[in-house]
């Protein structure tokens, strides 16, 4: 069974894949890759919406900062155990807030039992206690709602799951599922799921799988080998998905992502912007 990571977030070969093939890559991979002209020749749909994808793969990596130096803030604080199970992230104009609680035994309140709000920096944030918990009916209560409809739902390797909750139109919300970082250096990439979630956080409204088999990674230089770009192909979609972009923002050493469909090769570049490759 899946392990879900949603109490306190923090960071710490060859596989056959149904779906991303993936490996560790320098500058000569990457021109294999291109060299394909079935790949190469043609454009992508007009419906493609590559800022869209940029935008939330970019406010998915800033959620992830969020909530690993949110939970540091946290922990720090010692918190009686069973009093914190869920925890929230909003993007506001001045930064992040991140409530850290529980739904109540009734199910229609989440009770917010700690607050971090960030400071100057993403990796700043100061803590405030509620004893007793401050009841919550807005975004944080449907979103906890929005958690408890998706882990109905999804079907996981044993292994730890990040969960994050984003705005959607029409108040809807977004909750992405994504293997959780265990070792240093090592980056995993697949085995995602972005879901559609009603306004109330009760039921699916669309369930995107955006990888299933899950590779854990590294890219480390050597004296005679310097690591320039990553590559892997995508055959559940012809697009670049929103965890890719989380991907290439998130690991080290910064390089950019060559990933090649069924019609083009996309670049996600380290700023997370996507363009078509040449």
């Amino acid at each position: 069974m899946p392990q879900w990571e949603l109490q306190l977030q923090g960071r710490v070969g060859e596989m056959k894949l149904e779906d991303v093939m993936v490996k560790r890559v320098g500058l000569l991979l990457v021109v294999a890759l291109l060299a394909s002209s079935a790949l190469a020749k043609k454009k992508p749909s007009p419906q493609v919406d590559l800022e869209g994808i940029t935008a939330r793969g970019r406010l998915l990596a800033e959620y992830d900062v969020a909530a690993w130096h949110s939970t540091d803030a946290v922990q720090a604080m010692h918190p009686e155990k069973g009093r914190v199970r869920r925890f929230i992230g909003r993007k506001t104009d001045a930064g992040w807030i991140v409530s850290y609680g529980r739904l109540n035994d009734s199910g229609n309140r989440f009770l917010v039992v700690y607050e971090a709000t960030q400071g100057a920096t993403p990796q700043q944030f100061t803590v405030k206690e509620y004893d007793p918990p401050k009841e919550d009916t807005g975004f944080e209560y449907f979103g906890a709602q929005a958690i408890e409809t998706v882990a109905r739902d999804f079907r996981g390797e044993n292994r730890r799951y990040n969960v994050a909750v984003l705005p959607a139109d029409s108040n809807q919300m977004y909750v992405y599922v994504y293997p959780a970082q265990t070792r240093q250096g090592i980056y995993p990439l697949g085995g995602d799921v972005r879901y559609l979630i009603s306004v109330d956080g009760s039921s699916i409204v669309e369930k995107r799988q955006l990888h299933k088999a899950i590779l854990e990674l590294s890219y480390t230089s050597t004296p005679d080998r310097k690591v320039e770009g990553g590559s892997h192909s995508h055959v559940l979609s012809d697009v670049p998905e929103d965890t890719d972009v989380f991907f290439v923002l998130t690991r080290k050493p910064s390089i950019p992502e060559y990933i090649g469909t069924k019609n083009v090769v996309y670049v996600v570049e380290t700023d997370g912007t996507i363009r078509v490759a040449k």
